[in-house]
């Protein structure tokens, strides 16, 4: 479908090389007024070379044998530099675990934590780099594996041996991110739009929200499908996100975020049991409690059957109140 949409796009020259090379100085304190020496592009001596990829009995022009912006990039994913891949797949790593197998992730220097299994991932950055660097394979790797497919559950002897769970004994309890919280619920209501690409949606939000600040923004809260797309869709203003993804601490949008913190406060459940979007999700639930039953909705919630307690209070509410509790559930709301 991509490339369909790629056939259809004129091309144009947008960049060529430069007959003479910019010069390019060292200025004094920074002055660009007081420059010193002429230098190009390389890097420091303790790494490897950055070279230019042209051939030299082939150049055109004197700029073609300085290392330009695409050597640089084939010098970061060089195999003569191991640390890209291993950043990445500490990385992709640390999304399915909770914590990277190096925990800093930022910092894999003498400042940051050692590796909790340096040969897992030495190991895993090879493999990155044997299948083209492809992250699809990556995923399947990791999701496939033994140690992703634990349980949660506590035991007494790893609680002993490795409290903090930091050699993975067993698979980490996450709460769901902010988007996957939203999509959830979709979901379990029968409401989640399959659709994949197209531009940004607008879901449904308080009034009010894109009063806030200097600028006031418009909000025309999309129709029919577009109104039950994937969280990853929803479009955002950095100064003023959607507040449920701001209650379950997604990123603020206004400088980078490499790990997601999650807190636990009242307003979280305030804000499954009274937003409206919820709202709506579990009035779609109750129609299904009602033509299905209380145990199907509770599978779709939890991913289990439920206990014959369980059941009876929930039986014990009128289906509305009973969908709402089910969309507020920790195990619905959480990667056992």
């Amino acid at each position: 479908k991509l490339g369909d949409q790629v056939a259809g796009v004129t091309k144009t020259l947008v960049l060529r090389e430069r007959e003479q090379p910019r010069m390019t100085s060292v200025f004094i304190k920074g002055d660009f007024t007081r420059p010193a020496e002429v230098v190009t592009p390389q890097t420091p001596a303790i790494l490897h070379p950055l070279l230019s990829s042209v051939d030299a009995s082939i150049v055109t022009t004197p700029s073609t044998t300085i290392p330009n912006r695409l050597d640089l990039a084939k010098w970061i994913v060089s195999s003569d530099n191991p640390l890209t891949a291993r950043v990445i797949v500490n990385r992709v790593w640390q999304v399915y675990f909770g914590r990277g197998i190096v925990e800093t992730e930022n910092d894999f220097g003498i400042l940051g934590t050692l590796p909790s299994h340096p040969a897992l991932l030495d190991w895993l950055a090879i493999e990155l780099q044997s299948h083209a660097w492809s992250l699809k394979e990556l995923h399947r790797l990791i999701v496939t594996s033994h140690t992703y497919r634990q349980s949660s559950q506590q035991r007494d002897e790893l609680l002993v041996v490795d409290p903090r769970n930091y050699l993975l004994g067993r698979q980490q309890r996450l709460r769901l991110e902010a988007e996957l919280i939203r999509d959830m619920a979709l979901s379990a209501a029968g409401l989640l739009s399959p659709q994949l690409g197209g531009p940004p949606v607008f879901p449904p939000i308080p009034a009010g929200v894109m009063d806030v600040g200097q600028i006031k923004r418009e909000w025309k809260t999309s129709q029919g499908s577009d109104r039950y797309r994937r969280g990853m869709y929803t479009f955002l203003y950095r100064a003023t996100p959607p507040p449920e993804l701001a209650v379950f601490d997604a990123p603020e949008g206004l400088s980078t975020c490499t790990r997601r913190l999650r807190s636990n406060t009242p307003l979280q459940a305030l804000t499954l049991l009274n937003d409206a979007g919820f709202f709506e999700f579990a009035t779609a639930l109750q129609a299904i409690i009602d033509r299905d039953g209380m145990e199907t909705a509770f599978r779709r919630c939890t991913g289990r059957r439920p206990r014959a307690d369980e059941l009876q209070v929930l039986d014990g509410l009128d289906s509305l109140s009973a969908a709402r509790v089910l969309l507020n559930l920790d195990e619905s709301l959480t990667r056992e």
